[in-house]
């Protein structure tokens, strides 16, 4: 998803979104009014957005939103600069991610009832689903762990119209939904992929006590009063080819702003699986669908109360080349996680092109004990 805005001008700085607040029912004529009035601006936004694109068209520039070269000129598209990294489908499986079983890649006096939390939640990444994650959740299960892989509003097999999403909080309700049922000692660890660093965040800071730990996967992991658009604005394309790759949908007609973003299927495997299997690259090409373009322009409320107090840890991927390691660096610089680990080899899809390295690191994450509680009584001397 980060490959698709890396090449976008900065639109007018909308304002932060309120925090969020779990169980909120909005019955009265005021809520209504507060609801229509945050579409509104989150409308704003947009258009300013498309103001961008326009201005970007005219002047010449790189073109903040430039449409797809498959949409402006289908018969004349040519490659640009140096190709990027082919998939390593043909070649040997990497001595990285060797073939193991699932108890091999546990300690062995690791008992996964005994930790904090055995229940992992998987939130994928724009135009991605719960689908992605089919090698992990296997061989999660197999290791003992209870394992929830969720769809997001109109993503997957969720039937929502895509271009109907108007907000951060509309895409991500199927885990708010999932985390406000767990019971009050329930806790889980949250894996957010790509656009799904934003929704646990989100998540973190509705329902910091159901949340033992927080695992960034190559994703975007924000500040406070900063949108996925301000982090991934900071890409810079060299050849071209994040641009070409880019189409943008306009469900509201083309004098309206983007409602959705797709990614162009022949760039599919240069910009996210260039070293994932052949058949992993298939499975993608007819399972993906739009990103929604709303979420991705909203900036995020996190506060150190309620984000803060979560635990979180980053998994890097030095073949990325949808999000640069340079960028993924640069999130941890800014704002350190408690532990960053690496997955060498691996492209923006670890859960195709090093599964079983995936799996080692979350399995080392989910076992790293609570930090010890300091007594709250003091010894008294005699």
């Amino acid at each position: 998803m980060g490959s698709l805005l890396s090449c976008l001008s900065a639109p007018a700085a909308p304002a932060a979104s309120p925090p969020p607040v779990a169980k909120r029912r909005s019955s009265t004529s005021s809520s209504r009014r507060a609801s229509s009035a945050k579409a509104v601006a989150i409308d704003e936004e947009a258009l300013a957005a498309a103001a961008a694109l326009v201005l970007g068209q005219r002047n010449g520039g790189g073109g903040a939103f430039d449409r797809s070269a498959s949409v402006r000129h289908a018969t004349k598209r040519q490659p640009q600069g140096p190709p990027l990294p082919r998939s390593s489908s043909t070649r040997p499986r990497s001595l990285a991610d060797p073939e193991l079983q699932p108890q091999q890649l546990l300690a062995k006096d690791l008992n996964t009832n005994d930790l904090e939390t055995n229940m992992i939640v998987l939130v994928h990444g724009g135009g991605f689903g719960a689908w992605c994650w089919y090698k992990t959740i296997s061989l999660l299960e197999d290791s003992g762990f209870r394992v929830n892989a969720v769809d997001l509003t109109g993503s997957g097999i969720h039937s929502y119209d895509t271009n109907k999403i108007g907000s951060l909080t509309q895409y991500i309700e199927p885990l708010t939904s999932y985390l406000e049922s767990l019971g009050d000692d329930e806790k889980v660890i949250l894996v957010g992929h790509d656009f799904g660093g934003a929704c646990i965040s989100y998540a973190m800071e509705m329902f910091p006590s159901k949340v033992a730990k927080a695992v960034f996967l190559c994703a975007a992991m924000l500040k406070n009063g900063h949108s996925a658009f301000d982090m991934f604005q900071q890409q810079i394309d060299t050849n071209g080819t994040l641009q070409r790759a880019q189409e943008f949908v306009y469900y509201n007609g083309k004098d309206r702003p983007p409602t959705a973003i797709n990614i162009d299927k022949s760039s599919l495997r240069d910009l996210l699986f260039n070293q994932s299997p052949s058949k992993d690259v298939s499975l993608a090409s007819v399972s993906m669908r739009p990103i929604p373009f709303a979420p991705v322009l909203e900036k995020l409320t996190l506060t150190d109360e309620n984000y803060g107090s979560v635990r979180r840890f980053y998994v890097e991927t030095t073949e990325d080349n949808a999000i640069p390691l340079h960028l993924q660096q640069g999130m941890c610089e800014s704002s350190p996680p408690e532990k960053v680990l690496r997955l060498r080899g691996s492209d923006h899809a670890p859960f195709f092109s090093r599964p079983q390295a995936l799996h080692r690191a979350l399995v080392e994450i989910a076992a790293v004990p609570p930090p010890v509680q300091a007594s709250s009584s003091s010894s008294s001397s005699s």
